[in-house]
C-alpha cells in the first residue's frame, strides 16, 4: 500500500496517462511522430524529481513542472504532452486508477482475515460460551459462533468492496470545465473522434467506461463512497477488535504476546491488548475521513473549487494506508488469538444454573409439581445463591440448594442440567453451515495471496 501511494507510483500513471493522450490523438489523426511515442514511452518511470522540484519553485504549479520535465526526457514530444488537457485529466484520473488498486489491495487482506477467522472457528465451532445482551450475561452461544459475526461482517465489506470497484468509472477526457471544447477544437468540430478518444484512454488505463459527464474534476461524491467502503472495513475490525478487548479483561480470551513483550513500564504482570487498541484506534481515525470527504463533495461549487486538493492528497492515501495497517493488525490477532476454555467455564458455571430455571420448571411440572409452588422454591434458592455469591464469593450452588431441597421434585435430572452443550442451540451447526454456505466460496475463489512484507511492530 506504502508502494502504490508513493511518488514514483503516481506521478509513473500521469506519464502513462499522458502517453494515452497521445496515442489516442495520434490514431484519430493528430500528426504526433512516431518518435515522440517512442520517447514517452521510453521515460515513463525515471522520473527526475529534482528537475520536477526545479520546475514547480518556479511555475508554483506541479503538474506543469512535472509536463516540463518529461518534455526534458522526451523533447520529440514536448509539443504534444498534455494537448488538450487540464490538470484534473492527470490528477484525477490517476487518483481513480489508485483508488481502484488500493480496493484491490484492501481485499486481499481481508481475505486473509477472514482466512485466519475461518480456521478458527472451526476449531472452537462448538466450545460453549456466555452470550451477551446489553453486556449483560445472556442465552449461550459458541467461541466459533461469535467468531462469524466477526466474518459476517467482513463479508458485507466484501459485497461493497467488489460493488464499488467494479463500477467505479475513470474521470475520462474532459477538457477544462467538462465540455471537451479544446478536444472538440483539436478534432475540428468532429464530436465521434471525441468520444473515441475518451474510449481509448479509458481501455488503455484498465477502465469499461468514463464517467458520462464532470466538470473540471469528477465528483467528489465518488471520493465519499469510496472512503465509506474503506471506513467500513475499518469499522468492522474496530467492532472486532473491541470484542477481544473485552474478552480479554474476562479473562476468556487474549491476543497474541510474544515471550519478551512489555505491556506496562510499571505494572509487570500486565497483558494489554495493545494490537487490538491500536486497530480500535486507527478505526476511529478512518472513519472520521469518511466524512470529510463528504463535507469536501458538498462545497465544490459549479464546475470545481480547489479547497478539495490539499485535504485530498492527505484524505485519500491515509484512509488507505491506515485501513491497510488495520488488517494488517486484525490477521495477525486472528492467527494467534488464544483461547481460555477453563476460564470460559468457570464464568459460564456462574450464570449457567440462573439461566436453566424456566427448563427446571417446566420439568418439574411434566413431574406432577405445581407450577406456582416450584416457581417459589426455585425463586428462594435462586436469591441466596446469588447472594452468597456477591457477599461471600462463593460459587454458583443453585443446583445443589434444588437437589437438597424436599419439595423439588426427586424425578428431575439435576445433573444434566449444568451440561452447557444442551443451550447452545445451532450454533456448532450454524458455523458449518456458515463457512460452508458463505466464506469457503470466498476463500476458494480469491487470487493466491502474494507473500506478506509486512511486519506487526507493537
Amino acid at each position: 500500500m506504502l508502494e502504490l501511494w508513493s511518488a514514483n507510483r503516481r506521478y509513473g500513471l500521469w506519464r502513462r496517462l499522458w502517453l494515452a493522450l497521445a496515442e489516442g490523438e495520434r490514431s484519430l489523426g493528430v500528426a504526433i511522430p512516431d518518435e515522440a511515442l517512442a520517447q514517452m514511452r521510453a521515460h515513463l518511470d525515471d522520473i527526475d524529481y529534482e528537475t520536477v522540484a526545479r520546475y514547480e519553485k518556479e511555475f508554483r504549479h506541479d503538474v506543469m513542472a512535472h509536463v516540463y520535465a518529461f518534455g526534458e526526457v522526451a523533447p520529440a514530444a514536448r509539443p504534444y504532452i498534455h494537448l488538450g488537457a487540464t490538470s484534473a485529466y492527470v490528477t484525477d484520473n490517476a487518483d481513480l486508477v489508485l483508488m481502484r488498486e488500493g480496493l484491490a489491495v484492501l481485499r486481499e487482506k481481508v481475505v486473509g482475515a477472514l482466512t485466519a477467522l475461518a480456521a478458527f472457528a472451526r476449531t472452537w465451532r462448538a466450545e460453549p460460551t456466555l452470550g451477551y445482551t446489553h453486556l449483560q450475561p445472556a442465552q449461550l452461544t459458541t467461541v466459533g459462533k461469535r467468531a462469524t459475526l466477526w466474518m459476517q461482517d467482513l463479508v458485507l465489506d466484501l459485497v461493497d468492496l467488489d460493488a464499488r470497484a467494479a463500477s467505479l468509472p475513470l474521470r475520462g477526457v474532459k477538457g477544462t470545465t467538462g465540455t471537451q471544447a479544446s478536444f472538440l477544437e483539436i478534432f475540428q468540430g468532429d464530436h465521434a473522434k471525441v468520444r473515441a478518444l475518451e474510449t481509448h484512454v479509458c481501455r488503455t488505463m484498465g477502465f469499461a467506461h468514463a464517467l458520462p459527464v464532470t466538470g473540471q474534476t469528477y465528483s467528489r461524491k465518488i471520493d465519499a463512497q469510496v472512503l465509506g467502503v474503506v471506513a467500513g472495513i475499518a469499522t468492522s475490525a474496530a467492532k472486532f477488535s473491541s470484542d477481544i478487548r473485552m474478552l480479554q479483561s474476562f479473562g476468556e480470551m487474549s491476543e497474541p504476546f510474544e515471550s519478551g513483550q512489555i505491556g506496562s513500564s510499571a505494572m509487570a504482570y500486565k497483558r494489554n491488548p495493545m494490537r487490538s487498541e491500536r486497530i480500535a484506534s486507527l478505526a476511529r481515525f478512518v472513519a472520521s475521513l469518511e466524512s470529510n470527504a463528504n463535507q469536501t463533495h458538498a462545497v465544490q461549487y459549479f464546475e470545481r473549487t480547489l479547497d478539495d486538493s490539499a485535504n485530498r492528497r492527505l484524505v485519500i492515501p491515509e484512509s488507505f494506508l491506515a485501513t491497510d495497517a488495520i488488517l494488517i493488525l486484525m490477521e495477525n490477532v486472528t492467527s494467534g488469538l488464544e483461547v481460555h476454555p477453563a476460564r470460559i467455564r468457570h464464568r459460564l458455571m456462574d450464570e449457567l444454573p440462573f439461566m436453566v430455571t424456566e427448563q427446571l420448571i417446566v420439568r418439574a411440572v411434566e413431574a406432577g409439581g405445581d407450577r406456582q409452588v416450584i416457581h417459589e422454591i426455585i425463586r428462594r434458592h435462586s436469591v441466596e445463591a446469588a447472594t452468597a455469591m456477591k457477599n461471600n464469593g462463593s460459587s454458583n450452588d443453585l443446583l445443589e440448594r434444588l437437589a437438597g431441597d424436599k419439595d423439588f421434585p426427586r424425578s428431575v435430572d439435576l445433573s444434566t442440567a449444568a451440561d452447557p452443550r444442551r443451550y447452545v442451540g445451532r450454533a456448532p451447526e450454524q458455523v458449518d453451515e456458515f463457512l460452508g454456505e458463505v466464506v469457503d466460496p470466498i476463500l476458494s475463489s480469491a487470487a493466491p495471496r502474494r507473500a506478506s512484507r509486512e511486519a506487526v511492530r507493537v
